[in-house]
């Protein structure tokens, strides 16, 4: 988990001279200024990065030394938050330095971890690195060779990182080269739990977090999977649109809910202001652990409307690079991201490699009162009561091992690259609520580069080739029905949103124009990968009902079938249910053209899985 006073993936750069880029975070760029029209975000369903692997080979976990190891090879670098999802790293390197007896020792890696909470110095570390590369040193001492960040900031970060990057050479651009692990329920949306059983019900309601920070992503996703509105503009408040109130960090966010913190503001509506004013509270929170605790042990009230436990794919911890030293180096990066690999395989097989690691983690990340219990117990996640005895979710995140890592790139046959859906979905958010700062973004193809996980691949032997195929089998999501008595129970309700996909009049066939449609569709269903999917047919009141029935099931299947032919391993027959209702459940009257074109839809609604 990130314990970190800093907005994670929000900072965009603002670059100026050659080299070197001067940093703001992006919040503190926000305009004073006009009214925004509230908006509904873009769907987005994360891409299913929940697997659970099991390791493409076993390595029995032995516990490194503490002195200094393998200094004889050049030093490499990596700058990170304080992230529970980077602990199969820090287990691989035995410390802050590679030491005697560690798995980047073994795989011949001089690895150094620090931490840095600082988006802005991550960027310019990246910077420094290439400037000193471009200037002939083949193995820079100033900057890093590597950062981390959460993957669903990765459009903005690259953004302006590459842009400064690109007047040192085309060469020099940061790419990201591995995912190593994931937030899997710390980083949430918290709110009433009136939000939770009806969304439409936090429509007016404020809440306070680090702008467009990744746990403002989480709520951003949660309206657009139920065709809600958000205010993009901090400085009103819109009744018909959830609101929002900066906070300076995490931490911050969940204070001013125990402070019970008030702002008076322009009240708006349609984007024009109505000439009342109103005061409002903090109602909801966006943050991460520890600010969860803060939230349920000071005040309690609030529950988990969502978090990355369902938007499982949402947050992967991802490693970037700068391209031109990764490419002249390949074998020491592929060592490293196979000694990161092994690492995390003995987090998820061994609970002593857990508490090792939860261990180095205490001691690197130096976090006043978090010791080796605090890291294991909220990297496993866990269930508390709050200050007035509400059952809470705290904690959670996962690391990878190197059959997670394929799948979250796409490499095994039949999945998608998880990695590039996420960058490009959230990309697209920044993009379509604040173009004016993310008017646009370098695509996936460009940024997300598998080929070093491909290499490693490639290299096995052929026992572990074979035992590759077993284990990434065993990798692959399980979505089980929920029973209690012996009766299936269905998870509850994350998203309702209808598509307005086109069929060929009174057949079950896409027409052209679905396509686009049903790409942002697939793309959205990915990241939530923690939710099973139902797909429900309608249709409108004409023709015979007697073939209104089956022909709403048969449209339904079509998704179905679309889906499951474009990523078999994303969208199992367990994760996906059918559903017809043919005429009966009309969203508006049947009383013209138009509303008849509403009645003709796919409603799609994710479960908890």
């Amino acid at each position: 988990m990130k314990l970190t006073p800093v907005g994670k993936m929000v900072t965009l750069i603002l670059v100026a001279g050659a080299a070197v880029g001067v940093y703001r975070y992006w919040n503190k760029l926000a305009p004073a200024a006009a009214a925004k029209n509230t908006v509904v975000p873009s769907k987005i369903d994360l891409p299913d990065a929940k697997t659970g692997a099991a390791a493409l080979t076993e390595t029995a976990f032995t516990e490194a030394g503490d002195a200094p190891g393998c200094t004889n090879k050049p030093e490499v670098r990596l700058l990170g938050y304080a992230w529970n999802a980077q602990m199969g790293m820090l287990l691989a390197n035995g410390g802050a330095q590679a030491t005697q007896g560690s798995l980047m020792c073994k795989n011949g890696v001089n690895f150094k971890w620090s931490r840095q909470d600082d988006n802005g110095k991550l960027q310019e570390a990246l910077v420094t690195f290439a400037t000193e590369l471009s200037r002939g040193n083949k193995n820079p001492t100033k900057g890093a060779h590597f950062v981390t960040i959460m993957g669903d900031g990765g459009a903005a970060f690259i953004k302006g990182l590459n842009d400064s990057l690109k007047r040192i050479g085309p060469e020099y651009q940061a790419k990201i080269v591995t995912a190593i692990g994931y937030s899997r329920g710390e980083d949430k949306f918290m709110g009433p739990a009136a939000w939770r059983d009806n969304p439409s019900a936090s429509m007016g309601g404020t809440v306070a977090g680090v702008l467009r920070d990744g746990d403002w992503n989480i709520a951003q996703k949660w309206l657009g999977d139920n065709g809600l509105r958000t205010n993009p503009d901090e400085k009103t408040y819109d009744p018909d649109a959830l609101n929002w109130i900066a906070a300076n960090d995490y931490v911050d966010a969940a204070e001013k809910y125990v402070a019970g913190y008030t702002e008076t503001r322009p009240v708006v509506r349609n984007g024009k202001r109505t000439g009342e004013t109103k005061t409002i509270g903090v109602d909801g929170v966006v943050t991460w652990t520890p600010g969860d605790v803060t939230v349920a042990k000071k005040k309690g009230g609030l529950v988990s409307i969502i978090s990355t436990r369902e938007y499982s794919s949402q947050m992967p911890c991802v490693v970037i690079g700068i391209d031109k030293w990764c490419k002249d180096n390949r074998g020491t990066v592929e060592s490293m991201i196979r000694a990161i690999a092994e690492g995390g395989q003995q987090i998820q097989n061994s609970p002593a490699a857990l508490r090792r690691g939860a261990e180095i983690s205490a001691k690197l990340f130096k976090e006043p009162g978090a010791d080796a219990a605090y890291w294991e117990k909220y990297f496993k996640g866990t269930r508390e009561p709050d200050k007035n005895g509400e059952i809470v979710e705290l904690g959670g995140s996962s690391v990878n091992n190197l059959a997670d890592s394929l799948l979250s790139f796409g490499l095994v046959p039949g999945s998608a690259n998880l990695v590039a859906t996420t960058y490009t979905v959230f990309g697209n958010l920044a993009s379509q609520q604040y173009p004016e700062y993310v008017p646009s973004f370098y695509p996936a193809s460009q940024v997300v580069d598998g080929s070093y996980l491909q290499n490693i691949e490639r290299r096995l032997s052929a026992p572990q080739r074979q035992q590759t195929r077993t284990l990434v089998a065993k990798a692959r999501p399980v979505y089980k029905s929920r029973k209690v008595a012996g009766r299936v129970v269905p998870g509850k309700i994350v998203g309702r949103r209808s598509w307005n996909i086109q069929f060929v009049a009174g057949k079950a066939t896409f027409t052209p124009q679905s396509k686009a449609l049903l790409d942002q569709l697939s793309r959205d269903l990915l990241i939530a990968g923690g939710t099973t999917i139902e797909v429900h047919g309608h249709t409108d009141n004409l023709g015979n009902p007697a073939t209104s029935m089956p022909l709403s099931e048969a449209r339904a299947f079509a998704v179905q079938n679309w889906l499951q032919r474009r990523s078999p391993v994303n969208f199992p027959s367990s994760r996906v249910r059918v559903f017809a209702h043919g005429e009966t459940q009309p969203a508006v009257p049947n009383t013209s053209a138009q509303n008849r074109a509403k009645n003709r839809r796919v409603e799609i609604v994710l479960r908890a899985a």
